[in-house]
């Protein structure tokens, strides 16, 4: 009998949402999609935090080689030591009303500590490590360049994840709903494999003399909430259905 296994498979995403967390928590590996394309200003080298005026504002991770002629794990980080002092430099405004800055200046500091080379994948996979560690979270993760899986020629966008998740023999894939479209549901019935879809509700809490602004990057969340919060959060905060395969 086939073992139960549950995939999720996404780009490496620079310190996302919450709701990138809540589908790490919700499966058992984790495969960091690196194989495809790179798409420049997209959450692989940015994400968003509060300005100190008003709204939000970028956090980026400038690229030495940014460009749509890369493979995503081609991606190289500009100057490290210059980064990290950027996104310290844009998170100090919320040292005098943040409870928990400390901790995430700690949790960068260790990122960066960690960093080995000049790799974007990497660098984005020690950050969502970081935090699961922090936040206790399981995050089992394999990196898909470094697998050499004997992929089709072609693959369409729709295609990677029945794909992989055969390779690897994955019993059940969960995707954000936001590509509920991308997918066929009878494609992974085919191949043994059931669909499901995440949805993840907007965590709202305090942000005293801020406005808050929703779907942040995962700092501003564990800038004003302790680690218990996030991850009662994390948990309860999303939805996930089974995409079924619709009768004949």
């Amino acid at each position: 009998m086939k073992n139960s296994l549950t995939l999720g498979i996404m780009q490496p995403y620079f310190f996302p949402y919450l709701g990138h967390f809540s589908l790490i928590a919700a499966v058992d590996e984790w495969i960091v999609f690196d194989i495809t394309q790179y798409t420049p200003k997209t959450w692989m080298n940015r994400n968003r935090i509060l300005h100190p005026s008003a709204g939000w504002q970028y956090v980026t991770a400038p690229l030495s080689n940014s460009s749509i002629s890369i493979k995503t794990h081609e991606a190289r980080v500009s100057n490290y030591s210059d980064l990290k002092a950027a996104i310290v430099g844009k998170l100090n405004h919320y040292k005098r009303q943040a409870p928990h800055f400390g901790a995430v200046i700690s949790l960068i500091d260790e990122v960066f500590n960690s960093v080995t080379s000049d790799s974007l994948v990497h660098l984005n996979v020690y950050g969502l490590d970081a935090v699961c560690r922090y936040l206790d979270i399981p995050f089992r993760y394999r990196i898909c360049s470094e697998l050499n899986l004997p992929f089709p020629e072609k693959l369409r966008p729709g295609g990677w994840a029945p794909e992989i998740c055969s390779l690897l023999g994955a019993t059940r894939y969960i995707n954000p709903t936001s590509g509920e479209d991308l997918f066929d549901p009878a494609e992974f019935a085919s191949r043994g494999i059931s669909l499901s879809f995440a949805r993840v509700k907007t965590f709202v809490y305090p942000t005293p003399r801020y406005h808050f602004e929703p779907n942040l990057s995962i700092l501003d969340v564990l800038m004003w909430n302790s680690p218990d919060a996030v991850v009662e959060a994390i948990h309860n905060y999303v939805e996930i259905a089974e995409k079924t395969v619709p009768l004949a």
